[in-house]
């Protein structure tokens, strides 16, 4: 299928490894221009010599650094010309005790949801004045099995894409929120050993195995494609079956 992305132009945060590079390479497949944004540099410098081409630019940045989302809007815009879909894809796991202080909590909701807003937001005018725009959320599951403030903020992501939908349909903007399931990646392999893995695989998710990257890479980009123009506001997961509720 032609998903008539080809032109387009991206930007994609968290690029350096898992599922951000797969969504990065994924986009650049299909003829969209890629602005790469993660911490190490040297990972985008390989997702580069991958892909090949032109159609990866790096820019090596931390999502919370101060003036980071106008910063980075500045660059795409300058290297791109304009910006038509973002993925917001940099966080991370925060597990806290119930007598965590406020400054755990601040820097795990500044990395999972303020990060995000303030990353679209910086972008939308543009999309706005060009009446096309495409902005998809990794976020998390909802089934918490103990306290994490990264489940409390992407539930935030959750909230504010919804009403955000509401607001910029009108401009031909979209906005969806993908929660993944148990995907393999750096943090995964590291944390958990190959045996629990295949245990938990078979006992828990119902197609048998965890999922990798490029499965959820799917999904984004037909998501960002002009053929999904009639999907907006939602919550898609990616997970192999994995969650339970059936709403």
């Amino acid at each position: 299928m032609d998903l008539g992305l080809k032109s387009k132009t991206a930007v994609v945060t968290g690029a350096s490894i898992g599922i951000g590079r797969a969504i990065a390479k994924g986009l650049a497949a299909e003829g969209v221009r890629v602005v790469a944004v993660a911490r190490r540099r040297e990972l985008l410098d390989q997702l580069v010599q991958e892909v090949g081409g032109n159609a990866i630019m790096p820019f090596a940045q931390d999502v919370m650094a101060k003036d980071s989302a106008e910063q980075l809007s500045a660059f795409a815009v300058k290297e791109l010309g304009h910006v038509d879909i973002l993925i917001n894809n940099a966080g991370g796991s925060r597990p806290l005790p119930v007598d965590a202080p406020d400054s755990k909590w601040d820097e795990a909701i500044a990395l999972n949801f303020t990060s995000y807003r303030r990353i679209a937001h910086a972008l939308l005018p543009q999309m706005v004045a060009r009446n096309w725009g495409r902005i998809v959320n990794i976020t998390g599951k909802s089934e918490p099995e103990g306290l994490n403030a990264a489940f409390a903020a992407k539930a935030a992501v959750h909230a504010w894409a919804k009403g955000l939908s509401r607001e910029i349909g009108k401009h031909g903007i979209t906005i969806n929120c993908i929660p993944p399931g148990r995907i393999m990646s750096e943090q995964i392999r590291r944390n958990y050993p190959p045996d629990y893995r295949e245990r938990f695989a078979e006992e828990e998710i119902p197609v048998g195995y965890w999922g990798e990257p490029e499965d959820l890479a799917a999904l984004a980009v037909f998501l960002c494609s002009p053929v999904a123009r009639y999907i907006t506001g939602t919550v898609i997961p990616v997970d192999g079956g994995l969650r339970r509720y059936q709403f």
